[in-house]
């Protein structure tokens, strides 16, 4: 007869044995699972619920808490937790979920600017604007966090914290609630996510120093929120370059939500962050992180960003968000491209950091670009690196400067001629490659024609970057001397050049999920942006306080700050008007009065979107483009968006019959996929000038090639009293080219120009 303890014990023995099957069978991974908008009364209620769905595939309520790893229970319901697939399935089947998929890897997408602009002035309204005393605007920054000490988050002459702001000061590792102050309201750090793609942070660090609390330990944080909201810095000069460090809302409060650790950023922190900052009551939501390598095609409702800018959109936030730093990869590579969210490109400024490299004939100078602070006393002998190939290294190898493939002996003392293999070549690499290798300068050959490439870098020997027409020069020359020599100059720093020119870098449209929506919608500076920087012993080579850096990352908190001035003004106004005010005032010419470049050719809206912030115009547009959660319900019907997933999102659902399109949709621009003859678009405007201003506009058009744009009416009026005017765009085909053409449909008057751009690709039956 058997004992109970046997009994036991056998019992626990298949128990076992069917957990080792289940976990050999299925593997556990880290999925979200969003559910929409709640109604529960509170959020010990959401996350209880959350618990009991769980429970329902793992088992229990116990085991259902120790697989969760993030509950959003703030400003929408959903959850994130270690699952199998099937396990992932079967919540799937749930009429209460919206939808069920894996958490994603997103990657950082890494002054003169403003005054570049025109918004220049120190007592200017972007130094110090008046607004309501009762309101003061608020940015949420998700992003690596900040350095609090930071002159650019000073608290001097800022009244006390808004009684509205629900935010909190997380305290943690060398980040304590002094860090916070009446600029830096609040401060949270999210880690659940990251940890469950890569392990523990302190046995991922791989030697390198991170804080786990809000303090940044990147810089790019603290980069991206100084450019937004940064104080005014006099002498905050890096390299000997800069004088003056400001944002585009010095007097705007900062809340802080780091998601980032070690380039990293997981789809299931970012979304708590969005959930924590729209319940916090932010204004304006800036996020320089997006998903790597294009081209990207996503579901709206199975996206992290989209979902989060979503929900903060229905809630008056406006999300601003880098577009990607793929644009070498072509188009379709732009990300955070969700209708509802203002996707920021990169262009450049007049300035350029020239470092100039003198030919030993004594008479020849080549100007080359790169931040370089170091003093050659002396010529040096030049060399090309494919003259320096180690023993049984290829030549090809040593003329990209590869590691370990030049011979120390040959290049010791000398600089190094180092050619780039393709656009993405890091040239800081090349630079520690020659260096490291005895080399005491480098000259690198751009034959991409990346004007903008390795403009930010901060390089460890005098180091200059030349195009083709420079390198022929030294070409000659080298070819025509025995003894070879140059001597590079430190970096002087002008602000003559042509621009602004579009970022090699910056991602490109069309959107790949919906071609119709033009993306990116603008461009702003982002090609050696000069901000805060970190201060401590693991900051990068020569940084102390502030620091040169390029990348959308850098464009989008442009548009944030400009953005949080604009709702600071128009307290009233909703994200989709404030996003219209940015795109239809921006401009489409540089400083020359010619188009805008992108390598080399003019630039179309899948490069730029409307053209360049102009933080001036866009703070009295004259005319908006709204948007509420009705459009934005139309849209996803004609996407063919489920309607069980629809009443998660609006509860009640009465999708249009026949569908709207999703060129219908009432933004600031007009995209239309795939043409055939003739199809009309409607566009309502709201009337936001002075109410003494004109209140009567022309339209002006554009026509792309092939294709004719007729207007009814062609005028409105607004002297009436009336505050929106509806009017009909009717597109029609003349040409059939099978691929995107340009133009623009302006309203005018002797104030205010109102532009959008258009973007039709007409196809044959």
């Amino acid at each position: 007869m058997k004992t109970y303890a046997s009994i036991l014990l056998i019992a626990f023995f298949i128990h076992c044995i069917h957990e080792c099957v289940a976990n050999t069978n299925s593997t556990i991974e880290h999925y979200i699972v969003y559910m929409g908008q709640h109604s529960l009364s509170d959020s010990k209620t959401v996350i209880s619920s959350n618990h009991e769905m769980l429970a329902s595939v793992v088992g229990s309520v116990d085991r259902a808490r120790k697989a969760t790893i993030h509950n959003y229970h703030k400003s929408f319901r959903g959850f994130s937790a270690r699952l199998t697939q099937e396990q992932a399935d079967e919540i799937a089947k749930s009429d209460s979920v919206v939808s069920v998929f894996k958490s994603r890897q997103y990657e950082l997408q890494t002054t003169r600017s403003w005054d570049f602009m025109g918004a220049t002035d120190h007592n200017s309204v972007f130094g110090n604007y008046s607004v309501d005393e009762n309101y003061e605007v608020i940015v949420g920054h998700i992003d690596s966090g900040v350095w609090p000490e930071s002159p650019s988050f000073n608290p001097n002459d800022m009244g006390p914290v808004p009684s509205r702001f629900k935010g909190k000061c997380v305290t943690g590792e060398q980040f304590s609630t002094s860090n916070c102050n009446r600029k830096l309201i609040g401060a949270r750090y999210y880690h659940g996510g990251y940890e469950q793609a890569h392990g523990r942070l302190d046995s991922n660090s791989k030697g390198r120093s991170f804080f786990q609390s809000a303090r940044d330990d990147l810089g790019h944080g603290t980069h991206t929120a100084s450019t937004a909201v940064g104080r005014f810095v006099t002498d905050s000069n890096a390299l000997g370059a800069g004088k003056t460090v400001r944002g585009g809302a010095p007097k705007a409060r900062l809340a802080v939500y780091k998601v980032c650790w070690f380039d990293k950023c997981d789809g299931s922190d970012v979304l708590k962050a969005f959930d924590d900052a729209i319940s916090d009551q932010v204004d304006v939501i800036t996020f320089s992180v997006g998903q790597p390598h294009g081209p990207r095609n996503y579901n709206y409702l199975t996206d992290e960003l989209s979902i989060a800018a979503f929900h903060a959109f229905l809630r008056g936030i406006l999300t601003v968000a880098s577009a990607g730093n793929d644009g070498e990869k072509g188009p379709y590579t732009v990300s955070n491209s969700s209708p509802w969210t203002l996707t920021v490109a990169a262009s450049s400024t007049d300035r350029e950091f020239v470092s100039t490299v003198q030919l030993g004939d004594g008479n020849t100078l080549l100007q080359g670009f790169g931040h370089n602070k170091y003093q050659m006393n002396d010529f040096r002998y030049v060399i090309k690196g494919g003259d320096a190939a180690r023993p049984g290294i290829r030549r090809r190898d040593a003329t990209f400067c590869k590691r370990n493939a030049l011979d120390t002996g040959i290049i010791n003392g000398n600089v190094v001629v180092c050619f780039m293999e393709s656009p993405d070549d890091n040239m800081l690499e090349k630079s520690s490659v020659v260096r490291d290798g005895g080399g005491v300068g480098m000259i690198v050959v751009d034959l991409h024609n990346n004007y903008d490439k390795g403009k930010g870098e901060y390089y460890p020997i005098p180091t200059s970057v030349i195009n083709q027409d420079e390198a022929d020069k030294l070409g000659n020359y080298v070819a025509s001397f025995r003894d070879p020599a140059v001597k590079i100059w430190p970096t002087v720093e002008t602000y003559n050049s042509e621009a602004p020119k579009m970022a090699s870098f910056s991602s490109r449209g069309p959107d790949a999920t919906t071609p119709e929506i033009i993306k990116p919608d603008i461009t702003a500076p982002g090609v050696s942006i000069l901000a805060s920087w970190l201060a401590y012993s693991g900051a990068p080579p020569d940084a102390t306080s502030f620091f040169f850096c390029s990348g959308t990352s850098m464009a989008a908190p442009h548009v944030s700050g400009v953005a949080a001035i604009i709702k600071a003004f128009n307290l009233g106004w909703s994200p989709a008007e404030i996003k219209s005010a940015l795109i239809t005032t921006a401009f489409s010419v540089d400083n020359t009065g010619n188009p805008i470049e992108s390598n080399t050719k003019s630039a179309t809206p899948f490069d730029m979107g409307s053209g360049h912030l102009n933080p001036n115009a866009a703070l009295d547009p004259g005319l908006v483009y709204d948007m509420n959660a009705d459009d934005i319900l139309y849209f996803l019907c004609s996407r063919d968006t489920p309607i069980s997933a629809l009443q998660l999102l609006f509860g009640t659902v009465n999708c249009p019959n026949p569908q709207t399109g999703a060129y219908d949709l009432n933004l600031p621009s007009i995209g239309i996929n795939n043409l055939v003859g003739g199809i009309s678009v409607t566009r309502k405007v709201t009337y936001r000038g002075n109410n003494d201003g004109p209140k009567v506009f022309n339209v002006q058009i554009e026509n792309p090639q092939g294709i004719e744009i007729k207007v009814q009416p062609s005028v409105l009026d607004f002297s009436s009293g009336q505050k929106t005017l509806t009017f009909r765009v009717d597109v029609n085909s003349r040409q059939a080219l099978d691929d995107f053409v340009f133009g623009s449909l302006t309203w005018y008057n002797d104030k205010y120009s109102v532009r959008s751009p258009i973007a039709v690709r007409s196809v044959n039956n």
